[in-house]
């Protein structure tokens, strides 16, 4: 059996347990704190060697004793409340900018700097620009190198827009075998027409009272005559007749009649293309550069050939 105990010397025996468990986990802190230490300093010598073999332990113990600092300071209530200031002060600050008078005197001076610099354009824009004859008396003479605002301003030639005819001779150019191109003298009107099948219109040739050649004028709009094989549809060998003599043209013409309604017909039309003997129109002379009407039974000469062309229109069943 146990010997019997007091109760002061049971509570004696607990108090001793109790400080020898205690002892016992300080102690293991420590010891877990100082492996930690250990294993840090050998980690980072190891690095240290294999990055720069040259560099000695005392930089080791500078970067630990550095952050053992740190680790103090960041725990230390001073540096907490240092901390608080310094992020107080620093929010003040920015609300102070956020402030709406702040704002509106930063857009005031924006504004300002903003109207100077529009002012200082204006000023500089005045007046017109310096010709180049004046910008190389400036190399010369310094006072010649601007335009004063009263002398007079040099007027800058106008883009002309009217008709050159370069395109015109351009298309109505016919090139030959032989490499040398031809000028028409006439091109088509827009109100060119071929005439309707109804109107077979036909021109005789008369030479004297013989009939030497018939031409269908129905199967096209436009005829040229003149001593030009090349270009001219119905050619003519007499030699005062141009190369380029005259034209027959069909054309589309609307008239009003006398209840005002428009009628729009197909009529053939005679020009004469400025020749040098002209051409007669029923033994008249027909003007250069103009149309005239023709009409059934016209008859047509040309230069002072004796050949009478004689324009007919078969009568309708």
């Amino acid at each position: 059996m146990e010997p019997l105990r007091s109760p002061r010397t049971k509570r004696d025996e607990h108090r001793r347990r109790r400080s020898q468990s205690t002892d016992s986990e300080e102690e293991r802190r420590r010891r877990r704190r100082r492996r930690e230490r250990e294993l840090d300093d050998s980690k980072a010598i190891r690095d240290d060697r294999t990055g720069d073999r040259s560099s000695g332990t005392g930089e080791v113990r500078e970067r630990h004793s550095a952050k053992d600092e740190k680790r103090r300071r960041s725990r230390s209530p001073r540096y907490e409340s240092s901390r608080r200031r310094h992020d107080d002060h620093e929010s003040k600050y920015r609300s102070r900018d956020r402030s709406p008078g702040h704002r509106s005197r930063g857009l005031v001076d924006a504004g300002s700097s903003k109207e100077g610099s529009e002012a200082q354009l204006t000023r500089k824009s005045k007046g017109p620009l310096p010709s180049q004859e004046m910008s190389f008396k400036s190399t010369t003479d310094p006072s010649m190198a601007l335009v004063q605002g009263g002398d007079k301003e040099i007027e800058k030639q106008k883009p002309n827009f009217g008709n050159t005819g370069l395109l015109a001779a351009a298309s109505n150019q016919v090139q030959q075998a032989d490499g040398t191109s031809i000028i028409l003298k006439y091109h088509e009107p827009a109100e060119a027409r071929k005439p309707p099948t109804k109107d077979q219109w036909k021109l005789f040739v008369f030479k004297g009272a013989d009939i030497v050649e018939t031409v269908e004028l129905h199967m096209r709009s436009c005829w040229l005559v003149g001593r030009e094989l090349a270009v001219v549809d119905m050619p003519a060998e007499h030699p005062s007749i141009s190369k380029q003599h005259a034209v027959i043209q069909f054309r589309y013409i609307e008239k009003k009649n006398e209840y005002g309604d428009k009628l729009g017909r197909v009529r053939p039309y005679l020009i004469d293309l400025d020749s040098a003997n002209g051409t007669t129109l029923n033994k008249e002379a027909v003007p250069g550069s103009r149309y005239l009407e023709l009409r059934d039974k016209d008859m047509i000469q040309f230069g002072h050939s004796t050949r009478e062309y004689v324009l007919m229109l078969p009568p309708k069943d």
